[in-house]
């Protein structure tokens, strides 16, 4: 009932592996870590998904109809973190049918330092629901080794793939290479492509984890996929509901100020 990948194998040894299987070392109950309900392993097929940091790596569960056995690679603060929500101490996640919000540290060099406030909901595109993440930032965003004034945000996005929304009700463009990054049913990051031979790179990563709301959560299991929205500073603003998300995203592509792409889910 256990699946054990073979990149999961690699990593944790043969020995730990055939213990695993064998059920010596496996808990009978677990919470998963993609959808977080309570899973049995003697029950239900169950994925093994391990988190990898600089210096730690944390063996965690999943029902295996939510998501492969597979590695997830995060930083070492992120899988403190990840430890810590196991052990029940990071707080529930954002009140159902309002965005949740987060700050982070942008990947786009900035002498003023900017941050990039993400806010998650979800966004009706056509007659389905997609999960959405908006990224604005507290303040114009500068061209690497600029010295001069205004924003270069849109421009660099654009550059890096990034297309303008026109329309909607429109499914923006896959973006290769980029993917969005969640652990333990948190948000961690949004990840750009690496350098030849190099891991991902973050482009945005929370100061702390972003808890989402379930249905969230759930929608982006199922689609497997995020679609991710910018916009420059004052364009979207803090907003308390998705309805208002929405109006607030209408508005910014009608004054062509918005950009988006859709991104894979990576973790779980």
């Amino acid at each position: 009932m256990l699946d054990v990948s073979d990149e999961v194998r690699a990593e944790i040894g043969e020995d730990e592996a055939a213990k695993l299987l064998a059920g010596e070392t496996l808990p009978e109950s677990y919470d998963c870590t993609s959808c977080r309900t309570p899973g049995s392993t003697r029950s239900e097929r169950t994925s093994t998904v391990l988190f990898v940091g600089e210096e730690t790596a944390v063996l965690a569960f999943a029902h295996a109809g939510c998501i492969p056995s597979q590695i997830v690679r995060v930083s070492e603060e992120q899988i403190q973190s990840a430890v810590r929500t196991i052990s029940g101490e990071a707080g529930g996640p954002a009140e159902a049918g309002s965005p949740a919000e987060a700050a982070g540290t942008p990947a786009v060099a900035d002498d003023r330092q900017a941050v990039l406030g993400v806010t998650c909901g979800q966004v009706l595109i056509g007659d389905q629901l997609h999960p959405a993440i908006v990224v604005e930032p507290t303040g114009p965003i500068a061209r690497p080794g600029s010295t001069g004034g205004g924003d270069e945000f849109l421009p660099l996005l654009i550059e890096a793939g990034f297309l303008p929304v026109t329309d909607m009700a429109k499914r923006p463009d896959p973006l290769p290479g980029w993917s969005v990054l969640m652990a333990m049913g948190k948000l961690h990051a949004v990840l750009q492509p690496p350098e030849e031979g190099q891991q991902p790179t973050s482009w945005w990563q929370a100061h702390q984890p972003l808890a989402v709301t379930d249905e969230w959560r759930a929608t982006a299991n199922k689609a497997n996929s995020v679609v991710v929205y910018a916009a420059p500073a004052g364009s979207i603003g803090q907003q308390p509901r998705e309805d208002l998300l929405r109006d607030a995203l209408d508005k910014a592509a009608a004054n062509g100020v918005l950009v988006a792409a859709t991104m894979p889910l990576a973790g779980t």
